[in-house]
């Protein structure tokens, strides 16, 4: 089974700075049909203006992962860490027992376009904890890369929880298989371009769940750059 999720229908926050779309229920946008997928609570696609951004604030039990499109994003956060992320690269921070952190536009005059995804901890009570790592644009073309896994498997950052998360950047007419395990079940969301989920036409924003199902096939249509989450 396939469950569509419109970019259209999606949550929109907006303030000077900040234009931010809610796949799922998140801050004031509450929908109690969309609460998250399995363990995957949150995806935001956030655009921050130059010099802008979200100042120090806190966070508990949650994997929190953030993949730069455009532009750079600078983090800070309590355990000591100042860093920027730029395309290619994901930050994984685990909030654990408490964690403040901030993210900024370090740039003057361009914008930073990123998704912000939270995953839910196999458990509470963990200690706080942070990774980045750049990923090599050959290792997803036309094909899936794991970026984060429980184990940090080929080199993938490591989640708290039994989520597999891959990119994949896909040409025109490029298609790409993946079986599922029975039990496990899939969030398949487009980052840009056009691209069909077993038929089903996708564009940038679009997401969908797929359960009980052997396999997906993924087949672009544009140049398209596409997230696939593995849950139990």
């Amino acid at each position: 089974m396939i469950t569509f999720r419109d970019r259209l229908a999606r949550g929109v926050s907006r303030t000077g700075c900040l234009e931010s779309r809610h796949t799922f229920s998140f801050a004031d946008y509450r929908d109690p049909d969309h609460m998250g997928f399995r363990s995957l609570r949150v995806i935001n696609e956030d655009r921050v203006v130059p010099g802008a951004g979200f100042p120090t604030h806190a966070h508990r039990d949650m994997e929190i992962l953030s993949y730069v499109l455009e532009g750079t994003l600078e983090h800070r956060d309590s355990l000591g860490h100042g860093t920027q992320i730029r395309p290619g690269e994901v930050q994984r921070m685990s909030a654990g027992t408490g964690i403040r952190h901030s993210e900024l536009n370090p740039s003057a005059s361009e914008p930073v376009h990123f998704l912000q995804l939270w995953i839910i901890p196999a458990q509470t009570g963990l200690v706080p904890g942070y990774e980045q790592r750049a990923f090599a644009p050959e290792g997803r073309r036309g094909r899936l890369q794991l970026v984060a896994a429980p184990d940090g498997a080929d080199g993938a950052l490591t989640v708290h929880q039994d989520a597999r998360v891959f990119l994949a950047d896909v040409a025109p007419g490029e298609k790409i298989e993946h079986a599922i395990a029975p039990g496990r079940g899939l969030w398949v969301q487009v980052a840009r371009g056009i691209a069909a989920l077993n038929g089903i036409e996708m564009r940038a924003g679009d997401g969908a769940a797929v359960e009980a199902q052997a396999s997906v096939t993924l087949e672009a249509d544009t140049d398209s750059e596409l997230l696939l989450f593995e849950l139990a």
